[in-house]
């Protein structure tokens, strides 16, 4: 009898043992792998950037950092010369500073087609005031167009094995505008108010 309870007490251990190491080990490895792979796309911040150029298939958009203390911050240099909206502008500079990457994954150059990278939607251009610079290359949304496929600042030799992100879809909502949404607007000229100054006619006796 007592050799059963002995035997018994050790299955349940044995049992216990196999559902901790199920549970920790292979069923929670993909939360942890997923953990571990997302990461920070950029490390600057947006005092650091200088310029912006902005590429998608029907515009390519030149910004630049105004030096200027008054509004707007951001100036449009090409196709046209305008103050930028500053609010759409700051919208993409904030995907670029506190974006990360869901999840990573190591593909050959001769893949970048099955990720829509080799003819991208979008390519975004980053100057720094240190004069370093960073590209971010958007390519086709995921599967179930949670995500998109990206490529932060690829390698610059052809063949080269490289890495592809999946970053959030606010990026091509950021990026596919009308020229008209990247400028600032323009406030409706106010009227010029009647003169109340001028000297009301004498009455007539």
């Amino acid at each position: 009898m007592k050799l059963q309870r002995t035997t018994l007490i050790l299955i349940l251990l044995a049992l216990g043992l196999v559902g901790f190491v199920y549970f920790h080990e292979i069923k929670g490895a993909p939360q942890r792998e997923e953990i571990k792979q997302k990461q920070q796309i950029f490390s600057f911040k947006e005092d650091d950037i200088q310029s912006l150029t902005v590429k998608t298939q029907n515009l390519t958009l030149n910004l630049e950092r105004s030096d200027k203390s008054d509004e707007p911050k951001w100036l449009m240099k090409s196709p046209e010369v305008a103050p930028a909206s500053n609010a759409i502008v700051g919208y993409l500079i904030n995907l670029l500073v506190e974006g990360k990457s869901k999840r990573i994954i190591s593909i050959s150059a001769n893949q970048l087609a099955e990720f829509g990278l080799d003819q991208p939607q979008a390519t975004i251009d980053v100057k720094l005031k240190n004069q370093k610079t960073h590209q971010l290359i958007l390519g086709k949304p995921d599967f179930n167009r949670r995500f998109l496929y990206a490529q932060a600042d690829p390698p610059a030799k052809p063949g080269e094995n490289t890495v592809v992100l999946l970053v959030s879809t606010d990026f091509e909502n950021a990026v596919n505008r009308e020229l008209s949404e990247w400028k600032q607007p323009i406030d409706d000229v106010k009227k010029p108010t009647p003169n109340t100054d001028k000297p009301t006619p004498a009455n007539s006796k």
